[in-house]
């Protein structure tokens, strides 16, 4: 490898973990919408990789290996689940419908949003995905006609969204079960949802990995027929 393009990769993954501890830190002391790390390390990052003249070659080469540690930290999401396996089960019931109800009352709310602003069918498209991990939506978006890309983007903006007012929302109407509250932040946030969780407790964070999983199965079934129904 180029010396400068490891020198870069290098100080990429440093500021890169860098910025999260920080914003974990601050979040930690300041709790707000607006210290949830994505939020707060992303332009942190921008900022730094900008200031150190770190090209868009050695961030990519520092991405590539951190997302490689992607597999491992997803397998480990098993360890909670195992924990509080007996907990889970007992819930399964409420769990599921509760999952089902809300991922599709989401997916209908935003393909008719989207028709009432007078959005392109394809856009309308994309939100009917919004709720489904990436990759999910990613392979799901020829099915309804939505554009990749533009879904890719879609599903990152309100997993964010829902990862900074989800946790605050939930307080406000007085949703304190760790299963219900891990539950709708996992089926809403995906990815993002699950971290949050965790940063509540173990069961919190089970419940909305679980909840993860299950939703992006919801989506891929239920993503056409909504559309049928809901779209213009």
């Amino acid at each position: 490898m180029n010396p400068k393009i490891a020198w870069m990769t290098v100080a990429s993954i440093a500021i890169t973990v860098g910025a999260y501890s920080l914003s974990r830190w601050i979040g930690a002391r300041r709790p707000s919408p607006l210290t949830v790390p994505v939020f707060l390390a992303t332009p942190m990052v921008m900022v730094a990789i900008t200031v150190t003249h770190i090209d868009i070659t050695g961030y990519h080469q520092a991405s590539t290996i951190m997302t490689y540690f992607l597999g491992p930290a997803t397998v480990a999401l098993a360890v909670p689940f195992y924990r509080h396996r007996q907990v889970l089960r007992e819930n399964v019931l409420p769990l599921s419908a509760g999952l089902i109800a809300g991922t599709t009352v989401a997916m209908a709310g935003g393909v008719l949003l989207a028709r009432a602003f007078g959005l392109s069918a394809a856009l309308q498209a994309a939100f009917s995905l919004k709720t489904a991990t990436a990759p999910v939506a990613i392979a799901d978006a020829p099915h309804v006609h939505a554009d990749p890309t533009l879904v890719a983007g879609l599903v990152v903006v309100c997993a964010l969204l829902g990862t900074m007012i989800g946790p605050k929302l939930l307080s406000l109407l007085r949703v304190r079960g760790e299963v219900a509250r891990g539950t709708a932040l996992g089926a809403i946030a995906s990815g993002q949802g699950v971290a949050q969780s965790l940063t509540e407790s173990d069961l919190t964070g089970a419940a909305a990995s679980i909840a993860m999983v299950l939703a992006a199965l919801v989506v891929t079934l239920l993503a056409p027929l909504v559309m049928r129904i809901f779209g213009g």
